[in-house]
């Protein structure tokens, strides 16, 4: 088999997957934090106790689509040397001991550009990442790292918030593969520059239900949902309403006060 329909075949079992939970469970891992080898051996614990997914981020210095636990890790993990081809060729080893888990990597356009978006592409799909996110690149200014993706078979995951233009929301979701990532509210939560404030007021009255109701009226591919999911309670309200339950800050609040153990015990409480 191929590497290109390796990697479709891989896109498939998301939605297999989903036959078998009421909704996958998708954690986030700042690489490097508090040290590197602290931070693999977090995600792998996390692959070993059944996680669908990682999101792991590569640090920036000015990571605008952060709350603040997450800057605060970021900022931690930027005091050693990173590298984007270690950082990949780590993951690509944790991805290939767990094939049941799949690694998304998160990271904003300045070190990856530096890096290469093509390269990025290309060393990705080697190393068997099913996806990239990049929130602050636009869509619109993408062509070139869409046409990278797509030529080594990975996922360019695009976000949509309350507060996206519906008429943008339409064609982001319709051109969504791999995952559309929804975030559930308003905030820090990774704008792009597009985003309109006139349209705050109105997000304020529409429910989470209506507006993933609406963003599955245009997307075929599976919707994960994050940013500020805390509670069992809200998890429970995406069941059939969306395909992956995202945790992020919540998860790395619970790892800062208890280590792994805690952040597990989180895990098990909104999921299990």
């Amino acid at each position: 088999m191929s590497q290109l329909a390796a990697f479709i075949e891989e896109k498939k079992s998301i939605k297999e997957k989903r036959q078998q939970k009421p909704i996958l469970s998708m954690t986030h891992v700042v690489y490097g934090y508090p040290t590197v080898q602290e931070s693999l051996d977090w995600m792998k614990r996390l692959m070993q106790e059944g996680v669908d997914f990682i999101e792991v981020q590569f640090p920036f210095s000015d990571p605008v689509a952060d709350g603040p636990s997450i800057v605060a890790a970021c900022h931690k993990a930027l005091e050693q040397t990173l590298d984007v081809e270690t950082c990949l060729a780590q993951l690509g080893k944790l991805a290939n001991g767990f094939p049941e888990s799949r690694i998304v990597l998160m990271s904003y356009l300045n070190p990856m550009f530096r890096f290469g978006l093509d390269k990025l592409a290309k060393r990705a799909a080697e190393e068997n990442i099913l996806g990239l996110i990049l929130p602050d690149l636009p869509i619109e200014q993408a062509a070139t790292y869409k046409a990278a993706c797509k030529d080594n078979g990975i996922d360019p995951i695009w976000l949509v918030t309350p507060v996206t233009p519906p008429e943008r929301l339409a064609m982001l979701a319709s051109q969504a593969s791999g995952f559309l990532y929804c975030v559930a509210r308003s905030g820090v939560t990774g704008h792009s520059v597009h985003e309109n404030k006139s349209h705050e007021d109105k997000a304020k009255s529409t429910s989470l239900d209506d507006y993933l109701a609406h963003i599955k009226q245009h997307a075929s591919a599976p919707m994960g949902v994050g940013f500020g999911l805390r509670e069992r309670a809200q998890i429970e309200q995406l069941i059939g309403k969306a395909d992956i339950a995202i945790l992020g800050s919540a998860l790395l609040d619970a790892y800062n006060k208890g280590g792994q153990e805690e952040g597990i015990k989180l895990i098990k409480d909104l999921f299990h």
